[in-house]
């Protein structure tokens, strides 16, 4: 069997690769936050403190961008990096899960 094929990452500046990175570490925290998805105080203890030293790296990130005079998030871009590095699975781990008892609204 031949190993699955990833499609490439879109071409972006290293600034706006730390910046998805940097984003998609601070999803993950507050997903592993996030009360609905159960879990354990110690866990979500952990991620809450991890989500400050992650949101400041963003905030870095995004400072490195600006300063460099990258004014403009090309949002077509970021989000298709975003698809390929998973991202919406990672932030359906943010949202709150449908009621069990009812279908879900679309």
């Amino acid at each position: 069997m031949e190993p699955t094929e990833f499609p490439p990452l879109p071409a972006l500046t290293r600034a706006e690769g730390e910046f998805i990175d940097c984003y998609l570490a601070v999803l993950d925290q507050v997903g592993r936050i996030n009360p609905a998805h159960g879990g354990d105080t110690y866990s979500a203890l952990r991620a809450a403190q991890a989500l400050a030293s992650g949101a400041a790296a963003l905030r870095d990130a995004l400072v490195l961008m600006h300063e460099r005079g990258e004014s403009r998030l090309h949002s077509a871009t970021l989000a298709r990096a975003l698809r390929v590095l998973d991202g919406e699975r990672r932030a359906g781990r943010v949202a709150m899960p449908p009621p069990a008892n009812r279908p879900p609204v679309n």
